[in-house]
């Protein structure tokens, strides 16, 4: 067990996780032993989508491999790109991205090891695909939600504003962040500080119209994958959090904000509640351009979870949220690690029953980011720039804390480490070398 998941196994209180231990051992010791209780969950999805722009893709790949030829490193990987002002960034992230990631990743880590490393290669692989498209001089931006299903456990990383929920144990749970100006103050902050401005469409007579944008460029959004034209302060920096679900599965939905816009997440469940995952994704779609009209792409990705007492390809969960839990939600006090995030109102939403949370951070700095509690030399290689993996000589390396003005216990010349040209991203998007002129609030973006 890593250090991060035997802290937050404290904090969230010992009689629950104590239950979910003993269950996780049990299962550990049947899949030794052959029986049927260590079989792993199945994974169904389904996808659909109505186009406007065609700038919306997904992706569907349900049996992946770490490692190829061995199949007990096999894993679910399913992410969705809303791209604006072409379709470019939209169509790189969806053929690179995930191979970023797992290049992040040395292939010989066990699965507890792997899952624990996941959450610092995922920033390493959005920034990389993000670093590696702007050497394209397209002008195309993207968001992405992508989601990695491993068993029973669940990671997402997501930037911009497609959506990823979670219902299990009869509860609704948010996995992803908005990243619009107009829902986090923090990111307004850091975009300005950077050397953004940030206001809405000036027209004629001064007023100001529409959504908040950073200038230049008009993008709404704080974090993206390429917009090379509005500065390399909008980050690709992704918003992470880790799940493992409980014995009886769920039911993901990942959409653009074309469905959010319609919807709310428990309307998208509820009008899809018995449907396979395909019919539940068409249904969703449906509703939500008969609620607002097709005036964005609209795309859903649907994916159940469905542990194996449970040959059934839909999960079933009741319409209103399970009794019971005010007892259980003490137990699961969420880490909350970044203020520049934004996460629709949760209240009325009690926590998923017995599903426990593993990591989550938003933070945007890289230094935390890819700092790590783990053994580096088991888990990330030493000697490799820890966002791209190029082999660095000695003295070739920058240290990830250079230049931090309170390093505490660190110093210098700890790792990880970057190269020259991933700590120059690094300082862009720290606002330290302005990648773009300002300049007037004369157009908007297609965000």
């Amino acid at each position: 067990m890593s250090a991060a998941q035997r802290a937050v196994r404290r904090r969230a209180g010992s009689v629950a996780l104590g239950d979910l231990l003993r269950r996780e051992a049990s299962a550990e010791r049947a899949a030794a032993g052959g029986g049927g209780g260590g079989e792993r969950p199945t994974v169904a999805a389904g996808q659909a989508g109505r186009a406007k722009k065609g700038e919306d893709l997904a992706l569907l790949k349900p049996a992946c491999e770490r490692r190829p030829g061995a199949p007990s490193t096999s894993f679910s990987a399913f992410a969705l790109f809303d791209g604006h002002n072409g379709s470019g960034a939209a169509v790189y992230a969806k053929e690179h991205l995930l191979g970023n990631v797992l290049g992040c990743v040395p292939t010989d880590l066990s699965r507890d090891e792997w899952l624990a490393a996941l959450p610092r290669a995922l920033v390493a692989g959005f920034v990389k695909t993000d670093k590696d498209f702007q050497t394209k001089a397209h002008s195309s931006g993207t968001t992405v939600t992508l989601v990695i299903i491993d068993g029973s456990v669940v990671t997402v990383a997501s930037v911009g504003d497609s959506r990823c929920v979670l219902e299990a144990g009869g509860s609704i749970y948010y996995l992803s962040a908005d990243h619009r100006f107009d829902a986090s103050e923090v990111e307004v902050g850091r975009v300005t500080e950077c050397g953004g401005e940030v206001g809405r469409l000036n027209v004629v007579g001064g007023a100001e119209i529409g959504p908040l944008r950073c200038w230049p460029g008009g993008l709404c959004l704080s974090r993206s994958i390429g917009d090379q034209d509005v500065g390399e302060f909008i980050i690709p920096v992704p918003y992470v959090k880790q799940m493992k679900l409980s014995n009886s599965g769920g039911r993901l939905i990942i959409a653009s904000d074309g469905v959010w816009d319609a919807l709310t997440a428990e309307m998208a469940f509820n009008c899809a509640r018995g449907l396979s995952p395909e019919a539940a994704a068409d249904q969703i779609v449906k509703e939500a351009v008969e609620s607002k009209g097709l005036r964005d792409d609209t795309t859903c990705i649907v994916i159940d979870i469905i542990p194996p007492e449970k040959p059934k390809s839909t999960v079933e969960s009741p319409k209103t949220p399970g009794k019971g839990l005010g007892l259980l939600k003490s137990f699961f006090l969420r880490k909350t690690t970044s203020d520049s995030l934004s996460l629709p109102d949760k209240d009325n939403y009690p926590e998923p029953d017995l599903v426990e949370e593993v990591f989550e951070d938003g933070c945007p700095s890289l230094s935390r980011r890819l700092n790590s509690e783990y053994p580096v030399r088991n888990m990330f290689k030493l000697f490799a720039c820890a966002i791209c993996q190029i082999d660095l000589e000695s003295g070739q390396g920058i240290s990830i804390h250079e230049g931090l003005s309170k390093p505490g216990k660190l110093r210098p010349w700890d790792g990880p480490f970057l190269c020259h040209s991933c700590q120059e991203k690094k300082e862009a998007m720290e606002g330290k070398r302005h990648s773009r002129d300002s300049s007037s609030r004369n157009s908007g973006s297609s965000e």
